[in-house]
């Protein structure tokens, strides 16, 4: 339909402006008056429109009327109602909390445990606990559930074995941690015990214990080392022994072998004073006769 021509008309009446005397309307400004409509329809949807902007990281939940009415939206642009929804964000990233709580050891010693753990929201569960538990829920939840568990896990061992067996016993509340988080929608990706101090006269006693073990340790050292140097002395004696038997019988087997042991043992310098009817030791003049 073009519109070429520039008036329309419209009966309004009599007389003058009476009935059946056409009255002209300009087309542009019809034109205008269309368009300031829309205009206006458009201004009036988006005032009255919610928009919401999900950053990265984080996770939408719509409500309506108080009620959650959507999955996990994940990041992006929505428009909602705001006279009868609402867009709420759950930070899904991971999160570090450092903190430290008391408790004791199956031998009744009080112990202050320092600990680290890495926690996260899972994306898809956002709005389940949104609506079970809040916003709130890093403060509802976690502490509860590291606190019971690492109660547990310190109440089976004894103080000293506790520090001798830190990173055991860090590992086996990470196990129970994960888990009993996994069922509440929480991933975790770490948790270290970092730290163990108990009271200043356990820590004293523990002291002189070890040093008692030290000064035990030292002396079972020395006994073990004077016992080997007896056995070895022993097994010097019993070596002599041998050799002195052995060298005997050979004696008995062999007179002239007394001769050559007294030579092994003659400096070579002949007696300066004999006594009548003497000779010289050793020395043979007479040779001997094949």
């Amino acid at each position: 339909m073009a519109f070429n021509t520039t008036t329309i008309l419209r009966s309004v009446g009599g007389g003058g402006g009476g009935p059946g005397n056409p009255v002209n309307i300009p087309v542009g400004k019809i034109l205008m008056w269309l368009v300031i409509v829309v205009i206006a329809i458009v201004v009036v949807s988006f005032a009255g429109c919610g928009i919401k902007v999900v950053d990265t990281g984080q996770r939408g939940i719509e409500t309506r009327f108080g009620k959650v009415v959507s999955e996990s939206l994940p990041e992006g642009l929505y428009f909602y109602n705001p006279l009868t929804s609402n867009i709420v964000e759950m930070d899904t990233r991971v999160q570090r909390t450092d903190s430290e709580t008391d408790t004791y050891t199956r031998d009744v010693q009080q112990a202050a445990i320092k600990y680290t753990l890495n926690y996260r929201l899972q994306q898809n569960a956002a709005h389940i606990m949104y609506k079970d538990i809040g916003r709130d829920w890093e403060m509802k939840l976690i502490p509860q559930v590291v606190l019971g568990t690492l109660k547990e896990v310190v109440g089976k061992w004894d103080a000293v074995d506790l520090i001798a067996n830190r990173d055991k016993a860090g590992n086996t509340a990470f196990e129970a941690i994960r888990a009993n988080l996994a069922e509440r929608n929480v991933e975790v990706s770490r948790f270290e015990i970092t730290d163990i101090a108990y009271t200043h006269e356990f820590e004293n006693s523990v002291e002189q214990k070890v040093i008692a073990q030290q000064k035990a340790i030292e002396e079972q050292n020395r006994t073990k080392q004077i016992e080997e140097q007896a056995r070895q002395k022993v097994l010097s004696a019993e070596a002599e022994a041998k050799s002195m038997q052995i060298r005997a019988q050979a004696l008995e087997q062999n007179a002239k072998l007394v001769q050559w042991e007294a030579v092994q043992k003659w400096n070579g310098v002949l007696p300066q004073y004999m006594l009548g009817g003497g000779s010289v030791p050793f020395i043979n003049l007479t040779p001997e006769k094949n």
